[in-house]
């Protein structure tokens, strides 16, 4: 077989048929969706909003914290560090000035807000409800730019880790304002405002340690859980509770607000405590 050291100039080709597509049809309604998908986050909106104005106006009606008889603190006002906090109601000392910008748990109040704040659950909730980012799935987003958490102050979510630390101290005084409510002034006694603080206390440890960053400190960077089997025992029960973060975070916004207003009722006069024992 001989050759010619050239190749030979192929045959002409069948010409390809043209590529058409059709124009995306033009859709006038911002979403498909036909149920009321607008409806959770509507009550998101509502629940945060009123839980947060109630807060804010006892925090600085700065009156009604303290039941002397028994020893009920709301947590709203622990730990109490005003000069003019009722003494008895100071469990760690005086030595904030009495301000009007300032509550009396002067202390406690930005670091709990800062960890609710930057929460992983708290961040969907809000950024859903307030800022419509995105409101549900499959319904735009109504910003027309999204930057993520990459500039400020969002940026400043990252630090939700570190609150983390600062509020297992916070919820371990609450625990011990709680106690100390078991021996009022008639010496140890039970009623239902120790059942109400017990239940916010239960609830307050659950939300904080079913925190994402809680399993990551216990059970975070381990190579081999063997060679660390409490830290893998506690990282077990961390994990099992963590999936129920979103509940436990409703909830103890809700036993926040009823033992606050059970120790405003009772230090009011309202109602009188009941009492099953002493």
């Amino acid at each position: 077989m001989t050759t010619t050291g050239a190749e030979s100039a192929p045959g002409p080709s069948k010409a390809q048929p043209a590529v058409t597509t059709r124009p995306r049809a033009a859709i006038a309604e911002r979403t498909l969706r036909k149920d009321r998908w607008w409806l959770p986050p509507g009550i998101v909106a509502i629940g945060l909003a009123a839980w947060v104005t109630y807060a804010t106006v006892r925090v600085f009606l700065k009156e009604n914290y303290w039941v002397a008889e028994h020893h009920y603190l709301t947590p709203f006002y622990s730990p109490c560090v005003s000069l003019e906090c009722i003494p008895e109601a100071a469990h760690f000392g005086r030595f904030v000035p009495d301000l009007p910008i300032l509550p009396y748990a002067v202390i406690s109040l930005p670091i709990l807000l800062l960890f609710r704040l930057t929460c992983y659950y708290y961040r969907k909730a809000y950024y859903r409800s307030f800022w419509l980012s995105p409101p549900a799935c499959a319904v735009p987003d109504g910003h027309a730019r999204y930057t993520g958490e990459t500039r400020f102050p969002l940026v400043l979510q990252n630090f939700h880790r570190y609150t983390f630390y600062l509020v297992v101290v916070i919820t371990a005084i609450n625990t011990w304002d709680m106690f100390l409510a078991f021996g009022g002034e008639a010496g140890f006694g039970i009623g239902l405002g120790n059942l109400v603080l017990l239940l916010n206390v239960i609830f307050l440890w659950l939300y904080t340690l079913s925190c994402h960053s809680c399993r990551h400190v216990t059970g975070g960077r381990l190579k081999h859980f063997s060679k660390h089997p409490i830290r893998y025992r506690w990282w077990t029960f961390v994990s099992r509770i963590n999936p129920k973060h979103m509940q436990f975070a409703w909830i103890s916004l809700g036993t926040l607000a009823l033992v606050d207003a059970y120790v405003m009722a009772v230090s009011a006069g309202w109602i009188t405590d009941l009492r099953f024992f002493n």
